[in-house]
């Protein structure tokens, strides 16, 4: 069996398959939109360090000695941030897996989700980010804006290439 054919099949193990594939390529489309849009918006203030960049800085201080360099934040930034995009795409690819059509709604719902498990909570909590209370109303807007983008993304690209994957 080819894997195109694999694909194209209608059982469960096809169906988890293409789930699973869709929804990292549609978290790794979405990821790369959120980041994308943020440079357009502000989600933070400047002088103030992304909880990705502080978690990349202190494994890096951990395991060379020193932090990371300024210049190489953007790109040890994304080093956590596609994984992690990834990584959700593949869990709402998976849990989506018998969806054919795109739902805006599931993505709204997925992107909201993200930053409500995040921004306003576990990341204040572990100390990453500031306390909500602390952070402007329009920061955390657009921060929300840009996981809601994130969801919807990844929601249309899912729906995309699970059909291709079907053809």
């Amino acid at each position: 069996m080819s894997i195109a054919t694999f694909f194209k099949g209608n059982t469960s193990l096809s169906k988890t398959g293409r789930g699973i594939i869709s929804g990292v390529i549609g978290g790794l489309a979405g990821t790369a939109v959120k980041s994308l849009v943020e440079k357009f918006i502000e989600v933070r203030k400047i002088e103030h360090r992304s909880a990705q960049i502080k978690i990349i800085d202190d494994l890096s201080t951990k395991i060379t000695g020193s932090p990371i360099s300024v210049q190489n934040e953007a790109l040890a930034e994304q080093l956590l941030n596609l994984p992690v995009g990834a990584s959700l795409g593949a869990a709402y690819g998976y849990k989506h897996r018998e969806k054919n059509e795109f739902n805006i709604k599931n993505g709204i719902i997925l992107g909201s989700s993200t930053w409500i498990s995040t921004h306003p909570t576990s990341l204040p909590i572990l100390g990453l980010e500031a306390k909500p209370v602390d952070v402007p109303l329009k920061m955390q807007a657009n921060e929300l804006f840009a996981h809601v983008l994130f969801g919807v993304t990844t929601e249309l690209v899912r729906n995309y290439v699970n059909k291709k994957l079907k053809e």
